[in-house]
């Protein structure tokens, strides 16, 4: 079967808000192709990566999406340029905005991608492996994460969700209640069930992304202990956590932090990742107008985390 390759070439701020777009103009894949992924280095793991300077921009980044080759291509091609370009009306820097296409062979792609996904640990203790790959763990403490990505999810290791984990390793106490505020993958809630949460209540708005976080939960045996739902961010919800993560858009944080200030429990934690560096201070003001006490800021690279108490 033969696929057409969109390419958008905009910025890291943009990566998730194109993402979304083209997940929902029906992708059957999204690739990110960021110059800064090149930089040559040993990893914990003792692995170096070199990927060829010609798939990268400059500047930017380029998000590659695969859709079906079929009469109804140009116009969902044409529908997701002016999704890209309205989201200028929020504020997002979407850079270049440059769109070209190409035809790929789904087997040249469905398995080309999978070279540049090895394990990684992303913190002191959470190790994330593809599924296909084989891993000793090098500690006894060690927790193994296995994902598949499938189609529609990138692998777990964006700075975004770096910073989440690393803050979930910090301050997810034994026995929390977590909810899971735009689930995707199902990996930040996968790592609190690990981490000790007693049970992790997982929302997001996508159907595919409540199904993949109940594949990655059963893939790694943690399934019993995550509930995952379709739900429009906190609406509607009354379970009472101790703890809420979130690695999504800043202006979408903000629209739900007055209701997770609500629902947490005395002393809960609001652990908001997402944030391009820019709108930093936007969370940051919302946090504070609600009456969360800020903890800390933490980045990698343009992004930023934030740790919030009630």
């Amino acid at each position: 079967m033969m696929w057409s390759e969109i390419c958008i070439h905009t910025t890291n701020e943009a990566i998730e808000p194109v993402s979304n777009i083209l997940h929902e103009a029906g992708a059957s894949g999204v690739v990110i192709e960021d110059p800064r992924d090149m930089i040559i280095e040993e990893t914990s793991l003792g692995e170096i990566y070199e990927l060829n300077p010609d798939d990268y921009p400059e500047e930017g980044v380029y998000v590659k999406a695969y859709l079906q080759m079929n009469s109804f291509l140009a116009e969902t091609v044409d529908s997701i340029k002016q999704s890209v370009t309205s989201l200028k009306e929020y504020d997002i820097d979407i850079g270049h905005n440059n769109v070209s296409l190409s035809e790929i062979r789904e087997e040249d792609w469905a398995t080309a991608w999978k070279k540049y996904y090895k394990p990684v640990k992303i913190s002191e203790r959470i190790t994330i492996i593809p599924t296909w790959e084989e891993y000793e763990p090098v500690s006894s403490d060690e927790l193994i994460i296995e994902m598949d990505p499938g189609m529609a999810f990138g692998t777990g290791t964006h700075p975004t969700t770096v910073l989440s984990m690393q803050a979930l390793e910090q301050y997810l106490r034994p026995d929390d209640l977590v909810v899971d505020v735009g689930s995707g993958s199902g990996i930040l809630s996968v790592a609190s069930v690990l981490l000790g949460a007693k049970h992790v209540h997982a929302f997001d708005l996508d159907e595919v992304a409540v199904n993949s976080t109940t594949n990655n939960a059963e893939l790694n045996q943690v399934q019993n202990q995550i509930t995952s739902k379709k739900n429009d961010l906190l609406k509607e919800v009354d379970v009472k956590p101790d703890l809420i993560v979130s690695n999504i858009l800043a202006e979408i944080i903000i629209k739900f932090i007055d209701e997770a200030y609500q629902l947490l429990k005395k002393d809960g934690y609001f652990i908001t990742s997402g944030i391009i560096s820019g709108k930093k201070e936007l969370v940051l003001n919302h946090l504070k107008q609600a009456g969360f006490e800020i903890i800390e800021t933490n980045n990698m690279e343009d992004w930023i985390s934030i740790i919030a108490k009630k």
